[in-house]
């Protein structure tokens, strides 16, 4: 690899999931240390962790209930211990609903865990980068769905959406502090079992992706790691498209 992070300290958010394993691996690749957040997916980020330190890197786990504030501060504290720079808020969650007679407290439910996570560790975040030389970098783990709508999704693509215009407000605002903040939109990404629970929905995207394929966590791992790189250090309030073009596909 080509040592892009190298000396960095990432933080990664909800490392346990898929997509999250595959940005926190691909940053200790590019020589970052990296801190991979969970809340329940302890093994996993272990597993992670433990492979990032058998190649020679280091790695720390750390639990924590991102709906909680305060939780989230002593989080981006103790990450802080190991230094800074790189936050990648990736943990969300993605339930289905109907929008009629949806309570509530569900639709909150995903609201606090897809953007209220995201502006407390955020803000914790810039509170530490705005004392360090060179400012530090921020990347939110959008979702197409923040403009093509699905079935079942309205609370997580509102909520997406939200998180890609929180991005550009937090680009403009905390940009003075040498903190710049973008996003990346991924559309459909494999996971173990996708096919087998959702055959129709993974044949419709193949018919319709011009690539051809689904997305890999390792797609949005390279976006991220671009983002956060020397590479982007004029982009900020951007959002970084990664769907394999099926967003160009004309709807009528």
């Amino acid at each position: 690899m080509s040592g892009l992070l190298e000396g960095q300290v990432a933080l990664v958010t909800g490392a346990g999931g898929g997509i999250g394993r595959g940005i926190a691996t691909r940053f200790a690749e590019e020589g970052a240390a990296v801190v991979l957040h969970c809340r329940t997916a302890v093994d996993a980020a272990d597993e992670v962790a433990r492979r990032v330190r058998e190649s020679g890197g280091r790695a720390l786990v750390l639990r924590a209930d991102l709906t909680d504030e305060d939780a989230c501060g002593r989080l981006l504290g103790e990450a802080a211990e190991w230094g800074g720079g790189r936050l990648v808020n990736n943990a969300g969650v993605q339930p289905l609903r109907e929008l009629p007679g949806m309570p509530a407290a569900e639709w909150r439910a995903v609201v606090d865990a897809n953007l209220t996570s995201v502006f407390a560790c955020t803000q914790a975040a810039a509170g530490i980068m705005r004392t360090q030389d060179g400012g530090g970098s921020v990347t939110h783990i959008a979702s197409i769905e923040a403009t093509h709508p699905a079935p079942l999704h309205a609370h997580y693509g509102a909520a997406k959406a939200a998180v890609r215009m929180h991005a550009r407000s937090a680009a403009l605002e905390y940009g003075p502090w040498g903190i710049r903040v973008n996003t990346v939109s991924p559309g459909l990404i494999h996971r173990e079992g996708l096919e087998e629970s959702w055959p129709e929905g993974v044949r419709r995207w193949k018919q319709a992706v011009p690539t051809g394929r689904l997305g890999r966590p390792e797609d949005v791992a390279d976006a991220c790691v671009f983002l956060a790189s020397r590479l982007a250090s004029w982009i900020t309030g951007h959002d970084l498209v990664v769907d394999g073009g099926v967003s160009a596909r004309p709807t009528w």
